[in-house]
This record gives structure tokens, C-alpha cells and sequence, in this order.
């Protein structure tokens, strides 16, 4: 409901469009620095706490969002937000801690299908009511309200984490934690080593779980998961390339003016969300073999990127944009699935908080590339992005070159 407003609220209190610029490049550094302490800190805890913990700051966030009556105000309301907004994050952390790895792809499927349908819906609600007196303020307000009804769910909601216990793939991050235990507690707590006993006993030390936070997210990156996280972030890269000046690139190659391609862009985000309905049945017919869903997908974002910057009509650009939001939302899962298939799902929260950092890297670098590529030509950006696809998918080639039959257990080295 927010997001859309935030710019144009922020320059309606005084700010330069540098300011604004800097105000907004904020959240996105807040979350690539507290994504993985986050998650890893959900590790710890439990998701129930982190949950309630995050919603409740997010949601005060918001709240003094609403209120602010200059830019430092603003800004500062930014802070609770960037850093405690990880509720998507800690919520598939839960999914991958409840639901057997067979049947994960396809619940984070419905899982993004609903959050596409808020994606959606969002947007529209904050348009209208922003147009009343006093309507940003009346929107944050609903949106503060929306995160304490979230709270109460998640405060009433049945509880099973004991599930847990039937896991047998613990993390492989440093190879020295133990699978396997009741709780998220026990969990850390069954590990054999000195580390993590310290984790355990000091739980509510901030200073020590950033510190525990930064080693995992450093054991992570140079793993032998190096190159899914590597992966993500290229393909992070290509399809930010693509959206980073699809209104302008649109209005000066074919004149189609911006309210025109905002219905475009609302479109497709509906066939996102559609688009985890229809994993279920890709999965079935690759006989739920994610690495090489996620390796044809990825092809297949490479290819419509191509013909997007080389299109001569509209109809062309619909037809892209239409297969990109499957290939796109299909395979951003099948990325999730396999940091969690190679990486256990016993440190859930730290590889989905550190997979969120790499997104966070190519936020702050698409734009950049994209300004570059955007003096050469209006098509130099989904050029780039394609390049920057082809590349992605050339390394998940070479790592795992003839995938065949399992590619779950080919990415672990089985």
C-alpha cells in the first residue's frame, strides 16, 4: 500500500530529488546488512519470537511513517522497517522448517501466490486512499493496523515445531552442527561444539549473535554453495536490468505513455502470482527435479530478455512480459529450494536471511549497470540483462554439467 507513495510523499515534505534518492537507497542497505543477522537470529530464538519481534517493529515503523512531519522524520522511520521487515523471510524459514523437501517447492509456490495476490491488491487500496485529505497518513495507519492484525494471528495461530525433529539433513555450513532436536533451541543446542553452546547461552546477546550472524553468512558464501548464491545474484541482476527502465524504455520506443504500462506492469504481477499455482504441475513433469527447472527457466528469461530489447510492437513486449513473469516467479523458488535442499534446513533462517542479502547486492548494483547501459540505448539494459542470464546459466552448466535424473543430490556432491 505504501511503496508506491513513499517517493512522491517524501518530496511533498520538502526533500531534493537527491534526497529522496538517498532516503530510499536507505532501506534496501538496511536490509542487505540485517537480512542473514535476522534469519540467523530466528535460528536461535524460534520463528514464533523473531515473528512477533519483527512485526511489531515493522508495524511501529509504519506507524511513525504516517505521523513524520519532515524529512529527518521521515528517514528515521525508515530505520525499524529496513532493519525488522523480514517477515517473508522468517515465514518460508517456517515453511521449510514444517513441510517435507518433496512437497517445499510447491508450498513456497502457493506461498509466493499470495503474496503476489498482496502485491497486487496493495498498490490499489494505497492509490485511492492516498487521494483523500490526508491520505498517506490514513494508509500508513491501515498498514500499521494490518501488521498488528499479523501479530495476532501469528500469537493465536497452533504451533508445531516439534516437527523439526524428523529432519536428517542438517546444515552443511561448516559442517559442525549436529541434526535434528525438538525446538529451535534444541536444535542449535545438539551441536558438539563449543561455538554453538556459546550461541545457546547467549541467546539475547545482540552483540554476540551479529557476530555469530556475520561468521555464518561468511561459512555460507564461501561454501560449496558459492555458486547458487552466485547464481541468485546474477539472476537478480538480469531481471532488475529488465524492470529498471521499463516505463521510460516503453515510452520512448513505442509511446505508450506511463498509466498505460503501470496496467501492464499490474498485469504482470497477477501472472506471478498464478505462477506458483502452476509449479506443482512443472515439478510433476521434471519429476521434482528443481536444478533443472531452475536451469531452463533461467534459459528461458535469457531468450525472452533478447527478444524484449529487440521487439518492434507491443504485441511482442506483452507476449515477453507474459512468459517472463512465469519464468521469473518459477524460478526465484526453484533458487530458494536449492539453497535449502544443499544448505539443511536446520539454519533455515540464516540461508534464506543470506539469499536476501545477495538479492540486496544486486538492488544496489542493477541500477548502476543499468544507467550505464541506458546512455547507449533505451534496449541497452535487457541487453545487459541478458548477457548478465547467460552468464548465470553458463555457471550452473559447469558446476553441474549432463544434470540428469537427481539434480538435488548432483548439486550436493552425492
Amino acid at each position: 500500500m505504501l511503496v508506491p507513495l513513499l517517493s512522491l510523499h517524501v518530496k511533498s515534505l520538502g526533500a531534493s530529488p537527491t534526497v529522496a534518492g538517498i532516503v530510499g537507497s536507505s532501506y534496501g542497505i538496511l536490509q542487505l546488512f540485517s537480512s542473514t543477522v535476522v534469519g540467523c537470529w530466528s535460528d536461535v530464538v524460534g520463528r514464533r519470537s523473531s515473528l512477533l519481534v519483527c512485526i511489531l517493529l515493522s508495524a511501529l515503523g509504519y506507524l511513525f511513517l504516517g505521523v513524520a512531519t519532515n524529512v529527518f522524520l521521515f528517514a528515521l522511520a525508515r530505520v525499524p522497517v529496513g532493519i525488522f521487515k523480514h517477515t517473508l523471510s522468517i515465514s518460508k524459514a517456517l515453511i521449510s522448517d514444517l513441510v517435507a523437501e518433496k512437497e517445499r517447492p510447491l508450498v513456497l509456490g502457493r506461498f509466493n501466490t499470495a503474496s503476489g495476490v498482496g502485491f497486487i491488491l496493495g498498490p490499489v487500496v494505497g492509490g485511492y486512499l492516498t487521494e483523500l485529505d490526508g491520505g498517506f497518513c490514513l494508509t500508513a495507519f491501515l498498514c500499521f493496523s494490518v501488521f498488528l492484525l499479523n501479530a495476532g494471528l501469528v500469537w493465536l495461530f497452533p504451533w508445531n515445531e516439534t516437527k523439526l525433529s524428523s529432519r536428517t539433513n542438517g546444515p552443511r555450513l561448516g559442517g559442525n552442527r549436529a541434526p535434528s532436536a525438538e525446538t529451535d533451541h534444541e536444535v542449535l543446542g545438539a551441536a558438539a561444539t563449543p561455538r554453538a553452546t556459546e550461541r545457546e547461552e547467549t541467546a539475547w546477546r545482540p552483540w554476540v549473535e551479529v557476530l555469530s550472524a556475520l561468521q555464518d553468512m561468511s561459512n555460507l558464501i564461501f561454501s560449496d554453495m558459492w555458486d547458487i548464491f552466485l547464481a541468485r545474484l546474477l539472476m537478480a541482476v538480469a531481471v532488475m536490468l529488465y524492470y529498471s527502465n521499463f516505463v521510460l524504455a516503453l515510452e520512448e520506443r513505442f509511446g505508450v505513455r506511463p498509466r498505460a504500462t503501470g496496467y501492464l506492469i499490474s498485469y504482470s504481477s497477477a501472472l506471478g502470482a498464478v505462477a506458483g499455482c502452476a509449479l506443482a504441475p512443472i515439478l510433476r513433469l521434471y519429476k521434482h527435479n528443481s536444478y533443472a527447472v531452475l536451469l531452463h527457466s533461467s534459459a528461458l528469461t535469457c531468450v525472452l530478455l533478447l527478444v524484449y530489447a529487440t521487439a518492434h510492437s507491443m504485441a511482442v513486449v506483452i507476449f515477453c512480459s507474459t512468459l517472463l513473469s512465469f519464468s521469473t516467479n518459477i524460478g526465484r523458488t526453484c533458487l530458494l529450494d536449492l539453497q535449502l535442499t544443499v544448505g539443511g534446513t536446520q539454519a533455515s533462517g540464516t540461508l534464506i536471511g543470506t539469499g536476501q542479502s545477495v538479492t540486496a547486492v544486486g538492488r544496489i548494483i542493477a541500477p548502476l549497470l543499468s544507467g550505464v547501459a541506458q546512455e547507449v540505448s533505451p534496449c541497452g539494459p535487457p541487453i545487459l540483462g541478458a548477457a548478465v542470464a547467460l552468464v548465470a546459466i553458463l555457471l550452473m552448466s559447469l558446476k553441474n554439467p549432463g544434470a540428469s535424473g537427481d539434480g538435488r543430490a548432483k548439486i550436493k556432491g552425492e
